[in-house]
């Protein structure tokens, strides 16, 4: 297909090079760049392979006070906090963010608007796994008849250089569910590589450790769900944020029927 004029970059005529200003030191010498066209074609690129679902493509840093107005202390702190953690991402850090709080108080639109701010901004790859739908798929894999091998779904978990892993401990803990979840987190800690975590659960020790009260006393945790050494695991690789608050979609349900 032939571009139309309008269509050709200005900058680069549609070489996908743009020439650098001179050098007073080396007038002559002409230098050239990748033109800022297909920077933001790349990162087109990644936003589309990073699976982002549908249902949150709308979610970006700079929205969160206007889909959830009126938040309180520890959710505009947790907003800061993602917006701060974008801004200074480094790839060789590879530090990454467990957030917690209760359903509808923004972790998955923080979480999604850390990754289009890394795409977009920076060039970085993501990936985004809602945890059920992964393991399902890894599940799917040991089927006969799928083209697909357990490899495959993982090697993009271990290699993309930020994954998102929504919702974390949705699923009932089994022993396979903690070898999955051990592989993947110990994978990416080892290799260095950010990890950016959500849950519902509270960030505490699994029943009949030391100092915890026992499952059938209180609400399940994040050790329950996951293993205590995981989440030990993961207090090495992440700085958490907390968010406290209600249901805001709920909340605007109830309103809407007023």
């Amino acid at each position: 297909m032939v571009k139309t004029a309008a269509e050709v970059c200005p900058l680069c005529e549609g070489t996908g090079w743009k020439t650098l200003p001179e050098r007073p030191s080396a007038p002559k010498d002409r230098r050239v760049t990748r033109c800022d066209c297909r920077l933001r074609a790349r990162n087109q690129t990644l936003l589309a392979a990073a699976r982002i679902p549908k249902r949150y493509e709308h979610c970006e840093l700079a929205s969160y006070t206007t889909d959830f107005p009126g938040a309180n202390a520890t959710l505009a702190f947790a907003h800061l906090s993602a917006a701060k953690f974008a801004q200074e991402y480094d790839p060789r850090d590879g530090t990454g963010l467990l957030i917690i709080g209760k359903i509808g108080t923004g972790k998955t639109h923080l979480a999604v608007g850390i990754t289009k701010e890394l795409i977009l901004s920076k060039g970085i790859s993501c990936l985004f796994y809602d945890y059920r739908e992964l393991l399902k798929e890894i599940q799917n894999s040991y089927n006969a008849t799928v083209q697909t091998t357990e490899l495959d779904v993982l090697r993009p978990v271990f290699e993309i250089d930020v994954l998102v892993l929504d919702e974390l401990g949705a699923v009932k803990p089994t022993e396979w569910v903690w070898d999955t979840v051990s592989l993947i987190l110990n994978t990416r800690y080892n290799d260095n590589r950010t990890t950016i975590i959500t849950t519902n659960f509270e960030d505490q020790p699994a029943a009949g450790v030391s100092g915890s009260a026992s499952r059938v006393a209180r609400a399940e945790s994040l050790g329950d769900r996951i293993g205590e050494r995981m989440r030990s695991r993961l207090h090495e690789m992440c700085r958490i944020i907390k968010m406290e608050g209600t249901d805001f979609r709920q909340t605007f349900r109830s309103a809407s029927f007023r």
